[in-house]
């Protein structure tokens, strides 16, 4: 086939590579003018973010005090209902003790009214 245009084949060659670069020219993205709102925009989503950020951890902040509370509380009527059968466990210890100590002197007391008895 014979060359028409009398290209060759470093012309031919630069030729493809311009029309590679017009293609690729074409998907690259065009730059935009700035928005002037753009920036506003994003300066009061990023304040609302840091508005709900901090009602969640004072939220959160609540919920764990009213816990710490609560545990507390229960800690509390724990320690309170273990004092009460601590204390009457001591009493009932105490009126055994008395019990014993009152069986004790009557058996003495029995014992010197036999040794008398045997004595007269």
């Amino acid at each position: 086939m014979r060359d028409l245009k009398q290209t060759g084949f470093t012309d031919r060659l630069t030729a493809q590579q311009e029309a590679k670069k017009a293609l690729l020219a074409k998907f690259k993205p065009k730059p935009a003018a700035p928005d002037p709102e753009f920036d506003k925009l994003a300066e009061k989503r990023a304040a609302e973010r840091e508005e709900a950020k901090r009602r969640l951890e004072a939220e959160k902040a609540e919920i764990r005090r009213q816990k710490a509370q609560k545990e507390a509380e229960r800690l509390e009527a724990e320690r309170l209902a273990q004092e009460a059968i601590d204390a009457e466990k001591r009493a009932a210890r105490k009126e055994r003790k008395q019990l014993t100590k009152e069986e004790q002197k009557a058996a003495r007391d029995a014992r010197y009214a036999a040794r008398k008895a045997r004595q007269r």
